[in-house]
């Protein structure tokens, strides 16, 4: 049981716009200093390998449930997401200033930095959210009320995407990165305190637990029972690869806009940011109706083809690079954004739908941990290897080879059994 300080859907809006902003402060606003710090292709691309923690968080997940509380987890990663967004503020100033007097040690030291600072936050944000996941589902225990919140939930962390890439962002070019980390160092801040008073309470002792051999023992057959699925490579090929096109070509999505496309801070905020996103929304929106209405086995392939085919316009954006001094450049490159990030929504509420028939009902937080961190693993590593790729090749390589790395889901479809009941 829980003592509730708060209203439900007031906790639930500010613990998971709390769940968001660490990750895009990680895999997208560490990332745009970088390259406003001018660090070169391939360095920026290793940036994907910042993605393990998340992609391999259900490893250690149970240590959560087996040490402390998920409450008191939740608050201490929060804590540390805090003092490293201001440890990115101190190197963002140190490597301003290494810019503006021309001292490349200095921006190098900041450099160094920065991707340390960034290493550390990818592990304590992925602990966050599975704290937080945890937390949810115990604070809210009955299964009708959990899903009511869903929406609630999505736009919290939808919110905290368009924060960061729209305010922080324009905070960053009108006046400096230090500034923009302050902010996220700040408004996480001011979530910490407000999660340490608010968040529900437990109003009698926990509930006896597991002892830890006995915990992995039963961790380790929710693991190998979810292996023991049908069609089980097929499953695996097609979860792996099935955003795996979109993966690459988010891969180095920043320094493309930024230095090929030409994109001036303001620009790219409001196009990345606001237009991007609210696209992003509408597909998955789309999506998630289409498949309500005629069902995953019918609109998959629609979806899919929409999904994919979209690639070709970042294929054309990169060979024909729109002059965006003009009216009409900056009109094609607003609408390549937005109809890429609208195809790519496209997508989502497949994949969620189908994860979730993977599931037994028996191990379904369980099943669903494992089978929601492998549709970014294969986007870690290749995406891993974009910048060397744009610098041995080119961007219309790169997003030419996104194409190629979607069609093996697209092969899947034809194989696997996408029964209705399943």
């Amino acid at each position: 049981m829980m003592a509730h300080r708060l209203p439900a859907a007031a906790w639930v809006t500010t613990l998971y716009f709390a769940q968001g902003l660490p990750y895009m402060l990680v895999r997208f606003l560490g990332g745009v200093t970088l390259t406003d710090w001018g660090v070169r292709e391939s360095t920026l691309g290793y940036l994907n390998f910042l993605g393990l923690p998340w992609n391999t968080k259900f490893l250690w997940a149970p240590l959560v449930d087996l040490t402390g509380t998920r409450r008191g987890w939740l608050l201490r990663m929060e804590l540390g997401i805090v003092l490293g967004a201001l440890g990115l503020a101190v190197l963002a100033h140190v490597g301003t200033e290494g810019i503006a007097g021309q001292e490349p040690a200095t921006l190098a030291w900041a450099i160094r930095g920065a991707l340390t600072v960034l290493a550390v936050l990818a592990t304590l944000a992925a602990t966050h959210d599975i704290g937080i996941d945890g937390f949810y589902l115990e604070a809210i225990s009955d299964p009708a009320r959990q899903a009511s919140y869903t929406g609630l939930r999505v736009t919290s962390y939808r919110a905290a995407v368009i924060f960061a890439k729209s305010v922080v962002v324009a905070l960053a070019g009108f006046l400096s990165w230090t500034w923009g980390y302050l902010a996220v160092a700040g408004l996480m801040g001011a979530l910490f305190l407000l999660h340490a008073y608010a968040l529900p309470l437990p109003l009698a002792e926990p509930r006896a637990r597991k002892a830890p051999r006995e915990f992995l023992s039963a961790y380790g057959h929710a693991f190998s029972s979810w292996l023991e699925q049908p069609q089980i490579l097929l499953v695996l090929v097609f979860i792996i690869t099935y955003k795996l096109g979109d993966e690459v070509l988010f891969s180095m999505n920043t320094p493309f806009l930024r230095r090929e496309v030409g994109l001036t801070m303001g620009q790219f905020s409001w196009m990345n940011g606001i237009l991007g996103t609210g696209a992003s929304i509408s597909g998955s929106l789309l999506s998630a109706w289409s498949i309500g209405r005629w069902g995953l086995k019918r609109a998959i392939w629609p979806l899919t083809l929409g999904m994919n085919l979209n690639l070709w316009a970042y294929v054309w954006l990169a060979s024909t690079l729109p002059d965006v001094s003009t009216p009409a450049g900056i009109g094609l490159v607003a609408f390549v954004i937005a109809y890429e990030q609208f195809a790519a929504g496209l997508g989502n509420a497949v994949l969620v739908v189908y994860l979730m028939r993977t599931c037994k009902p028996e191990f379904k937080a369980s099943h669903y941990a494992i089978a929601s961190a492998l549709p970014s693993l294969g986007g870690t590593f290749l995406g891993g290897m974009g910048g060397v790729i744009v610098e041995s090749w080119s961007y219309t390589t790169l997003y030419i080879l996104a194409f190629v790395a979607a069609m093996p889901s697209m092969i899947c479809l034809f194989m696997l059994d996408l029964r209705e009941h399943a």
